[in-house]
């Protein structure tokens, strides 16, 4: 997996990432250009078309991700500055990159399984990242060290600046897609909450710039710090918490587990109800974790294969765990296994700083 670093202000951010990264993000935009395509009949230049609605709200509250993503801070300016000019694609490609959640309208199929647990010693955030194998090779290690925010490590998508990591505050995040209908363009693309997230010096300070900001479609994001894990399950119309249990455990999978009015959800995945009760089985059966291992080895579960928390591709899909992640927060590190974790084709380090 190439690694990734940037530092400085948005706009040199974007630039680097654009320039290391353009062999990689044009890949991932002629994987979703056919995806999008396959799933919505959406033209790309549709695509780009809908990415843009949300320009106005970038540009008014998260100016920094716009200049990230592309341009100057006014937005008049002509010369391009982040990943346009770095990797050479057009500024609304790469937009539409970074909100695909949200033109997708809960179509993608993606399932994953995410776990936090606070120990007495640890507070553990790990997850099985599944998803098309063709995006395997699409897949970056990126670091970036800001001003006058957290440094943040992340496991990404070329072209997207959130994703799944942790930053050096001890703030880690994960996500679990949830197909359900509705997008608000007035509120915050989910990738981009992911980010925001990121930026953040605690999970509550987090937590309450995604209640403040709201998130813009249907998605689950566990977000956990040195203080342990809180679960947000997001859609077009609310935010609702889930709580640590009583052994500091959240637990998710790609369907709602709360009530979510005025929410129309489509649960393509069956096996999501199936893991989320065997993770819950596998945690409940467990002593307390002493070390990364006990989480790890849960993440390696096969039970149910090939739909398993393990999950492997299938005749009739191509979906299958792409990266395995176990963070520990106290310490500011996460192990990151590529591939199945069962196979453990190579294994990387996120430690920010």
């Amino acid at each position: 997996m190439k690694t990734i670093d940037c530092e400085g202000s948005p706009s040199e951010i974007g630039f680097q990432y654009g320039q290391a990264a353009a062999v990689e993000i044009k890949r991932t935009l002629v994987f979703y250009e056919g995806l999008l395509k396959s799933k919505s009949k959406f033209s790309w230049d549709r695509v780009c078309h809908e990415a843009l609605r949300f320009l106005p709200l970038l540009q008014k509250s998260w100016p920094q991700y716009v200049q990230e993503i592309d341009a100057s801070s006014d937005l008049i300016n002509l010369e391009k500055l982040g990943f346009s000019r770095g990797s050479g694609f057009p500024f609304d490609s790469i937009l539409a990159l970074n909100v695909r959640t949200e033109i997708a309208y809960g179509m993608f199929d993606d399932g994953c399984t995410a776990l936090s647990w606070k120990t007495d010693k640890e507070s553990y955030l790990a997850q099985n990242w599944d998803w098309q194998l063709q995006q395997a090779e699409n897949l970056v290690h990126l670091r970036i060290r800001q001003v006058q925010k957290p440094s943040i490590e992340i496991v990404s998508e070329a072209g997207l600046i959130g994703k799944i990591g942790l930053n050096s505050a001890g703030v880690g995040v994960c996500l679990n897609a949830i197909r359900a209908r509705g997008v608000d363009f007035q509120k915050l693309p989910c990738h981009l909450a992911l980010r925001a997230c990121l930026d953040s010096h605690s999970k509550d300070q987090a937590t309450e710039i995604l209640k403040d900001a709201g998130v813009a479609s249907s998605c689950h994001i566990l977000l956990a710090d040195p203080t342990g894990g809180v679960g947000l399950e997001c859609s077009h119309n609310d935010l609702v918490e889930i709580v640590m249990d009583d052994r500091g455990i959240v637990r998710h999978t790609n369907h709602y587990t709360k009530d979510h009015p005025l929410v129309e959800e489509n649960i393509d995945l069956p096996d999501s109800i199936y893991r989320l009760q065997r993770i819950t089985d596998l945690t409940d059966s467990s002593d307390t974790p002493s070390s990364i291992e006990a989480i790890a080895a849960m993440l390696k579960d096969e039970h149910g294969y090939p739909v398993s928390i393990c999950r492997a591709q299938t005749e009739k899909s191509m979906v299958a765990t792409l990266f395995s992640i176990v963070m520990e927060l106290n310490a500011k590190l996460a192990t990151v296994t590529i591939g199945r974790p069962v196979d453990g084709e190579e294994t990387i380090f996120l430690k920010p700083s």
